[in-house]
């Protein structure tokens, strides 16, 4: 059952309210405010992954990423056209080749970015033994769009040091004015790259910057020694500006907890505090903060685990350098586990698995109210246990102009929706900063909305 409260939010935006009674069932995938706007299937149980939508509404397409383990495992990327968000259509197919000699995960994150006028993807890969072990992304201009003929390969990023690929990757605009790739690899660090630089032809200086994983950080995932270089890892990472300070903050989850640095200056990142000693938390998974920088969102991927809320004043204060309480915790069914989200304050879209499109408020950080749901994959667990949770959403984003939402479904495919009051984001409205994962390319005096 899940169940959701009314929640009276500010007066600029009303939701239609869900009664508590609300109970899914196979004709009532969703809540009445939560509109389905269009669905398109992408073929291949369990090969669709993360998925990221450009933000400009004259740029109207998604990157969805495409690989997994298994039978039916594509490896590479989908561009989608949403010039009709209700009639999603793939425009462009890329796939790695000798697609079938790969083996590992293949396409993983995939994040887009813009340079001088030109607009890029970067698709990250992870795989195994044999070609391409090494690689760590493709980078793509996509600035020709809607012809997909005039996508082009511009670069490619090598790993040798850290055989593997990126898991997951991050792109933010810096104080400095240059764009930076942060990403994750099978060692005690986040490398940072230089996206200008690499798409300017110099790949090899292209590797500017590492986040180190603090050398007496502790906890793994059950089984992780088999399948890790090292014990020390991010898994998942958010850069932002901190509006109170002006710093470039690194928000890294991964072995232990969840770390926060100042990376303003790139060649001497800060550590600022930590979040560890957390119960139930071994290793983190995903990090966000509120656009003020004061509350965060934090994942770890396992049954049973909800999402924890944070309030990181003590810590901004000065008053200690390591938070091991949250303030609340939210999930939408306590047997399953939720795998990503986005945060628009104070809504959190969150990409379910099992429970499909979730939306809860944090309008009390205290007591996090489910706004909206609609389950995108009803069909049966893969398997009995843990393993039998990871189907189902996987990737969510938000068109801050318009307020679409997006989502990637790992059998179900790619799907759009809208909610009822929510009709675009900007931190103003809601008295806060600015600030969110979308980046604003073209304002040379703030990396990030």
């Amino acid at each position: 059952m899940k169940r959701v409260s009314i929640t009276f939010l500010a007066p600029v935006f009303m939701l239609l309210a869900v009664p508590s009674s609300a109970q899914w069932n196979a004709l009532e995938r969703g809540s009445d405010n939560i509109d389905v706007v269009g669905h398109i299937a992408l073929g291949g149980q369990l090969s669709v992954m993360d998925m990221e939508i450009e933000q400009e509404m004259h740029r109207p397409y998604a990157y969805v990423a495409r690989g997994h383990i298994g039978p039916y495992a594509v490896k590479g990327m989908d561009i989608i056209d949403l010039s009709n968000p209700s009639k999603p259509k793939v425009i462009k197919e890329w796939r790695i080749e000798d697609e079938e000699l790969h083996t590992g995960l293949g396409g993983m994150d995939v994040k887009y970015f813009k340079w001088k006028g030109k607009y890029y993807v970067v698709q990250s890969t992870q795989f195994g033994p044999g070609p391409n072990v090494n690689l760590g992304a493709v980078v793509f201009d996509v600035t020709g769009l809607p012809d997909p003929n005039k996508v082009v390969e511009v670069g490619r990023i090598n790993a040798p040091d850290f055989p593997g690929g990126f898991h997951n990757i991050f792109i933010y605009k810096h104080s400095n004015g240059r764009v930076y790739l942060f990403t994750t690899v099978n060692g005690g660090q986040a490398s940072v790259y230089d996206l200008g630089m690499l798409v300017e032809g110099d790949a090899e200086g292209a590797l500017v910057a590492a986040v180190p994983v603090p050398s007496d950080a502790r906890g793994a995932p059950a089984g992780a020694e088999d399948i890790l270089p090292s014990p020390l890892f991010y898994h998942d990472l958010y850069v932002a500006t901190h509006p109170d300070t002006g710093q470039d903050r690194f928000y890294g989850g991964g072995t232990g907890g969840y770390y926060v640095y100042n990376v303003s200056d790139l060649d001497n990142p800060e550590l600022l505090f930590k979040m560890t000693g957390i119960n139930g938390v071994a290793w983190g998974h995903t990090f966000t903060p509120s656009p003020d920088g004061r509350y965060a969102v934090t994942e770890t991927e396992y049954q049973y685990a909800p999402l924890r809320i944070f309030d990181m004043k003590p810590a901004l204060d000065g008053e200690t350098v390591n938070i091991s309480q949250p303030i609340s915790a939210w999930t939408a069914n306590w047997e399953h586990l939720v795998h990503n989200h986005e945060v628009r304050w104070p809504y959190v879209f969150v990409s379910g698995y099992l429970d499909g499109l979730q939306i809860f408020s944090l309008m009390d950080p205290k007591k996090p109210e489910t706004v909206g749901y609609y389950d995108t994959y009803t069909g049966p667990k893969m398997a009995e246990g843990e393993f039998g949770m990871y189907n189902g959403a996987f990737g969510v984003d938000v068109r801050n102009e318009d307020g679409l939402i997006v989502i990637s479904d790992m059998s179900t495919g790619f799907w759009t929706f809208r909610m009822d009051g929510f009709s675009g984001w900007k931190g103003s409205d809601w008295g806060m900063p600015d600030v969110s994962s979308v980046q604003k390319w073209d304002d040379e005096e703030e990396g990030t909305r």
